[in-house]
């Protein structure tokens, strides 16, 4: 290691020659894809290359240094793939735009209005012409009642029955 820390190429093609096999293994563990495995043994090798100089043997061997940089390097590695997936996801979710059906759309608004049109008709008239007036008509209560020359309670009444009976006719809970 002290050789490859002054830039011995020579030293550095054995000590790679003897621990790439051990990279690429602890490597190939933990991603479990070759091509990903190839890419950490690369890059720790050259992160070997570059920082022999930090290597302490009072604190470990140079196989168990170098194993530790290609676990951490893995582990990074996974991370890191994990992330670009969720973002992927989360941008695939936003992105998504579910197919509409124009003519499913229509038939179902079709087949939602003549039932309504057929449930209106089950009320009596003054039912009727109060909710017609509040829902369809976009009108308050109070004007419903100004309209109809009728107490407001008993306009609220007209109408709270009118949509109980249309909610019992629509099959609505």
């Amino acid at each position: 290691m002290d050789r490859v820390s002054r830039g011995d190429r020579g030293a550095f093609e054995s000590l790679y020659d003897a621990t790439s096999p051990m990279v690429h293994g602890t490597a190939l563990r933990v991603l479990r894809d070759p091509d990903l495995a190839a890419e950490v043994t690369q890059d720790v090798m050259i992160e070997v290359w570059r920082t022999a100089h930090r290597f302490d043997a009072a604190r470990g061997g140079v196989v168990a240094w170098i194993a530790t940089m290609a676990h951490r390097r893995a582990v990074d590695r996974v991370r890191s793939v994990q992330a670009q997936r969720n973002r992927d996801g989360l941008v695939a979710a936003r992105d998504y735009d579910a197919p509409y059906d124009h003519v499913a759309e229509a038939v179902e608004h079709t087949v939602d209005q003549d039932r309504v049109q057929h449930c209106l008709g089950t009320l009596t008239d003054l039912q009727r012409e109060a909710v017609v007036r509040a829902y369809y008509g976009g009108r308050t209560y109070r004007e419903v009642a100004d309209d109809l020359a009728a107490p407001l309670p008993t306009v609220k009444s007209r109408i709270r029955d009118g949509l109980n009976r249309l909610r019992t006719c629509l099959g609505v809970a």
